[in-house]
């Protein structure tokens, strides 16, 4: 789509201002509904607009404008836990209901330099804590597909304003599952790149080690392009990698015969709802039929993956948040939703004295055992198959109250982010009753490329 926006400003069949009013105009319409959005720019974004139209207007070599900046003219909106310079971040909790940074987030620095334009910040669990959306202090997003269901989480807003086609892509962040959930619910893309790939500075954070900054999408390819313009070392964040930043789009359609794809035993147990199921298997099948050779894998450390996981994230939420004291800026802590109050007990009680060895300490120990399943498996194959979430969206206000089914809907993501592994989530068909069902493709590290090999693929062939 990407691809496709830009050519038509290129050949003047467009206009910069009129495709950003075109947005705002379906944002007027659906988001009020929907909930997509907390804050919205609009007469910032139609400034851009023009300064862009101006750009094209008084280029020589159009090709040379939009090969520099790859992003020109696109609409775009952020997470509400990226930091935006003048704009409000709210990170979807009332302790920072009006609390406006001084600076910008490095994504959203480099998202403005490759020309994106963003029409607002998105609705999210507070600071990102849940699976459905329903944590927001400002209400839930609904799920475009059925107004009556979650569009999942953290990054609710995200993955709606991209399936209502509010936006063309959005940012978000996944943790635990966080992009790739609300993908697999709004018939979208979402990638999680490698723990490290992106910059996480001057984003809100939730659990420092398992935060990975990606995107949501309509097409594969245009994740590929996005990744190309976000990734890379950053000074300011000690945790991104040095390692150089591929250019995703190339040889993304190259034939993926011989390829060979793991299937998790563990990820495909009988409490997986049965048409996710039977809906992995299809896409197994056209991968066979594409020439990818399937191989049965195990990661038998997955089943205490969420355990520790859900000891780690709240011990790093509780010390994350204890910067928020109602002092230095936000509003007091009795503002504090009760999911964050949930993590922060949680997490303090994890690292207190008497019981950081037998907790804290044993999840990090579980953690390292599941890295190496990952590492073994892909000695044998070039990436990993597996749903992404084990239940269709559930209904608004269906699991929120039950803290154990909320936390049980990651169980197939959240050893992705333990392990600090790239994961690809993509559609794969749509249920009887017609919602969104999506697949997950993992990868070995810094290997996106590879991710987006084989997604492109599919997506061709799977309609």
């Amino acid at each position: 789509m990407i691809l496709e926006i830009q050519r038509k400003l290129k050949n003047r069949e467009i206009t910069c201002e009129e495709l950003i009013k075109t947005h705002l105009d379906v944002i007027s319409s659906q988001d009020l509904d929907i909930n997509a959005f907390i804050t919205k720019t609009p007469e910032t974004a139609i400034d851009a607009a023009k300064h862009v139209d101006e750009e094209i207007r008084a280029s020589k070599d159009l090709d040379e404008l939009f090969k520099n900046r790859p992003l020109l003219g696109i609409p775009l909106a952020h997470k509400d836990i990226f930091s935006t310079k003048d704009i409000k971040t709210t990170a979807a909790s009332k302790i920072l209901e009006d609390y406006i940074p001084v600076y910008d987030a490095t994504v959203v620095s480099k998202l403005k330099k490759s020309g994106g334009i963003s029409l607002g910040k998105l609705n999210c669990d507070a600071f990102a804590h849940g699976a459905t959306g329903e944590n927001s202090d400002f209400g839930p997003t609904k799920n475009p597909y059925d107004k009556s269901r979650v569009s999942g989480g953290s990054s609710s807003g995200t993955a709606a304003s991209v399936a209502s086609k509010m936006v063309v892509f959005a940012t978000g962040t996944d943790t635990g599952g966080s992009l790739r959930n609300p993908a697999s619910f709004t018939n979208t893309v979402a990638i999680k790149p490698t723990y490290g790939r992106v910059s996480r500075y001057g984003i809100i954070a939730m659990a420092s080690s398992l935060d990975s900054v990606g995107h949501i999408t309509t097409s594969v390819e245009d994740s590929a392009l996005i990744l190309s313009q976000t990734a890379g070392f950053d000074k300011y964040d000690a945790t991104t990698s040095k390692n150089p930043v591929e250019n995703y789009l190339e040889n993304i359609g190259a034939d993926i015969n011989g390829k060979k794809i793991g299937i998790v035993k563990e990820y495909l147990s009988d409490e997986i709802d049965s048409e996710i199921s039977e809906k992995t298997k299809s896409a197994i099948n056209i991968f066979e039929k594409l020439g990818a050779e399937i191989i049965d894998i195990s990661l038998p450390n997955s089943e205490y993956a969420l355990a520790s996981y859900y000891v780690i994230t709240p011990s790093e939420v509780s010390s994350n948040l204890a910067r928020f004291d109602g002092i230095r800026f936000g509003n007091t802590r009795d503002k504090f939703g009760d999911e964050a109050k949930r993590r922060i007990m949680l997490g303090t009680y994890a690292l207190s004295a008497g019981f950081y060895d037998g907790l804290y300490l044993k999840a990090q120990k579980v953690r390292t055992l599941i890295i190496q399943d990952f590492k073994k498996a892909f000695s044998k194959v070039d990436a990993i198959l597996a749903p992404v979430s084990p239940v269709m969206p559930p209904k608004i206000g269906e699991v929120v109250s039950d803290p154990m089914k909320n936390y049980l809907m990651d169980i197939l993501t959240v050893p992705v982010n333990l392990a600090g592994l790239p994961a690809l989530s993509i559609p794969c068909g749509f249920s009887k009753g017609g919602l969104p069902i999506g697949i997950q493709l993992i990868g070995d590290h810094f290997l996106e490329k590879n991710l987006y090999n084989l997604g492109y693929n599919f997506e061709r062939a799977s309609e």
